[in-house]
Parts: structure tokens; C-alpha cells; sequence
């Protein structure tokens, strides 16, 4: 639109110093182009009101001028770069619940080599990939930041965008910036859910001084940043509609990981033991329970792998079912309470499977 173009680049021009700017100081621009201050006003709306000068409302017009900048003078001379905050990146706590498995060994030794080491970690929803990589930072007292991917998730959400601090225009660094200025580990955590937004990451996944375009600003990763990222598929998207919002991703960025870790669910001495600390959490030990909700979630997983039916049972799943225990003290409702969410035909496949596996669990327990 005319007022868009000839308009805010001429207001650029007049007041190259600011972004932050009064409806007549506008409006005088604007007279010259045939538009009235009525009209300006309208316009302007729809921009931030950050204070009033002079009687008059001042907006923040950074958005519609910046195109009309060259990227240094827009960052260097009209707004601050700061990095806001940083309690994003942090060593996390050890965790008691806990156990060693799978992969963990494998992470644990990438993350401790200090390398630069992309790592892509895929399975099925709920089987421990990001607590793995979360209790491995945690044991090698490693800074680590983690990043969750939706459809929504853009450069700004990745690298950082402006924001109105305190009246003031400043570029914020995002995460990902972060974690490389201070060589933590850069955890995206379900990466397939992204869009081709995400390749704002291409040059971060090579590893090498990224440029941010908004303040013209290069940035070195430190030395140890690393990059490790969990999906529940391997990229190509999910053929039998398990997980809807997973997306295709690009070849040639899946070719920037270095390797890929398969996760699969744990063997059932490492799930009984997984699911006792659990209760020991919650104070609600039941070795016996224990077994049962391990060997019932073992012969749901095969019947999966056999297509005999269309849900699976997630270690994330049985930890939920003794969490409810610990409040009921009822085996089959916890086990129900948990599995409600699925169709009412396989909850009921499921529910008559535990009454199989623990034949007294109706008998001995009473709702209250």
C-alpha cells in the first residue's frame, strides 16, 4: 500500500535515530503524500502505544520500518541487544526415579566428549528419551536448554525477535543463541512437529558461527555446545496416523545429524524397577503390582508390533497408573483412570487383559 511504502520510508529517512514516534510527527510526513492526520491515526493503531509526548500518543513503528533500514543502523542505532534473561540454560537435577538403560550410556558419552556431536533420538511417545538426555546433563554436570517444537515455532521462537522491555525496543536472544554463546547442550525436543520454519537451525546443526540478520550480529558456539534432538519418528512422517502432527522434514537437514539413536521401551527388569522407584516416590510400594502393570504392558506392546491392535502401553503410562494408585489405593481403578483416554472398545480389550494378568486385583480392591 502506498501509505506502507512511500510513507514509512520517508518517516525512516526523517528520523533515522527512532522508531518511537508521536501521530504528528507522522501525520507531517503523511500531509505531504495527501493523507490526513485523522487517517494516520487510524493507522497507527494498530502498532504498540508505549507513552504520550506532548499530549500526543507515541507508537512503537520498529515493525514497519526496519525493511526500510539497513539491518546494522536498525539494530545498532535504534535498539539494544540483550539477552533478557538466561534461566533457560541450566544444569538440571538428578532425579531418583531415575534408572540406567538403553541408550543412556550412549548420550552420557557424547555429551561428555565436549564435541560438537548432533545426535537425532527417536521412538515411541513415552519411553524416557528426553529424561535420558535431561538425567545425562544432569549427571555430567552439564548446562542444557531445552526447546519444544510446535506447527508454531519460528526463527524468532529459535534465534530471538524485539521485544518492548521497559519502554525500551530490545532484540532478545533465543534459546538457541543462548545455549551456543554458553556451550550448553541445545535439546529440541520433538522436532518432527516442526515446520520448514525450523531450518532457521540448518546452519546451527553444522556447527558454525551463526549470523543473527535482525542486529547483524555473528555468533561463535562455545566450545561443548552440542545439539541432541528426540522425535518420535525418524523424519518421514507418520504413515499410521499415530502422530498426526508429525511432519516431513527436509533431507538435507536430517543429513546434518551425525547419528541417530533408537529408543525403543525398556526389557521388563528395567521397567520393574523403573516402575518401584516410582512408588517409592509416592510411597505406595507394590512389588507385586509392579510385576503385573509390567508384564500386562509387555503383552499389549507385542500384540502392537502384531498389528493386533492400534494402541501401546508407555512406560510413561505406568508410571501414571501408580502415581493414581498412590491416591486410590485401587489397582483397577488406577489402571482404568489411566486408560480412559483410549477408544472405548480397546480400554475395555485392556482392562479385561489386567483382570487376566492379576486375577484377585477386583476382588481384593474396594473403591473409596
Amino acid at each position: 500500500m502506498k501509505f506502507e511504502n512511500e510513507i514509512f520510508a520517508e518517516v525512516s529517512n526523517s528520523f533515522p535515530n527512532t522508531s518511537e514516534l508521536t501521530v504528528n510527527q507522522v501525520a507531517g510526513i503523511a500531509e505531504k503524500f495527501g493523507v490526513g492526520r485523522q487517517s494516520v491515526y487510524n493507522r497507527l493503531k494498530r502498532f504498540d502505544k508505549v507513552g504520550v509526548q506532548a499530549g500526543q500518543a507515541v507508537f512503537n513503528l520498529e515493525a514497519a520500518l526496519v525493511p526500510f533500514r539497513s539491518q546494522t543502523q536498525s539494530a545498532v542505532a535504534n535498539v539494544g541487544v540483550s539477552s533478557v534473561s538466561s534461566s533457560e540454560v541450566f544444569v538440571p537435577e538428578l532425579d531418583k526415579t531415575f534408572v540406567k538403560w538403553g541408550n543412556f550410556t550412549t548420550i552420557k558419552k557424547i555429551i561428555g566428549s565436549g564435541m560438537f556431536y548432533p545426535t537425532f533420538v527417536t521412538g515411541l511417545s513415552g519411553n524416557g528419551k528426553t529424561f535420558m538426555i535431561e538425567q545425562a546433563c544432569a549427571q555430567a554436570g552439564r548446562e542444557y536448554v531445552r526447546v519444544q517444537i510446535s506447527p508454531e515455532t519460528d526463527e524468532d521462537d529459535l534465534i530471538g525477535g524485539f521485544r518492548l522491555i521497559q519502554g525500551e525496543t530490545v532484540f532478545q536472544k533465543g534459546p538457541v543463541i543462548k545455549a551456543m554463546e554458553q556451550g550448553a547442550i541445545l535439546l529440541i525436543d520433538e522436532i518432527d512437529r516442526g515446520t520448514n520454519k525450523i531450518m532457521a537451525l540448518q546452519g546451527v546443526l553444522e556447527g558454525k558461527p551463526v549470523l543473527i540478520k535482525k542486529t547483524g550480529e555473528v555468533v561463535k558456539p562455545a566450545k561443548g555446545f552440542n545439539v541432541i534432538a528426540t522425535a518420535n519418528t525418524k523424519g518421514k512422517g507418520s504413515e499410521d496416523g499415530r502422530f498426526a502432527a508429525a511432519t516431513i522434514i527436509d533431507e538435507a537437514f536430517l543429513e546434518r545429524f551425525t547419528i541417530t539413536v533408537e529408543q525403543t521401551f525398556p526389557q521388563i527388569n528395567t521397567e520393574t524397577k523403573i516402575l518401584t522407584k516410582h512408588m517409592e516416590k509416592f510411597s505406595c510400594v507394590d512389588e507385586e503390582f509392579a510385576t503385573y502393570l509390567v508384564n500386562w504392558a509387555d503383552a499389549i506392546r507385542k500384540t502392537y508390533e502384531d498389528d493386533g491392535v492400534d494402541e501401546v502401553i508407555s512406560t510413561r503410562r505406568l508410571c501414571h497408573i501408580v502415581q493414581t494408585f498412590s491416591i486410590f489405593k485401587d489397582k483397577m481403578k488406577a489402571v482404568e483412570l489411566c486408560i480412559n483416554r483410549f477408544d472405548e472398545d480397546t480400554k475395555e480389550a485392556f482392562l479385561d487383559l489386567y483382570s487376566k494378568v492379576d486375577v484377585n486385583a477386583e476382588e481384593e480392591e474396594v473403591d473409596i
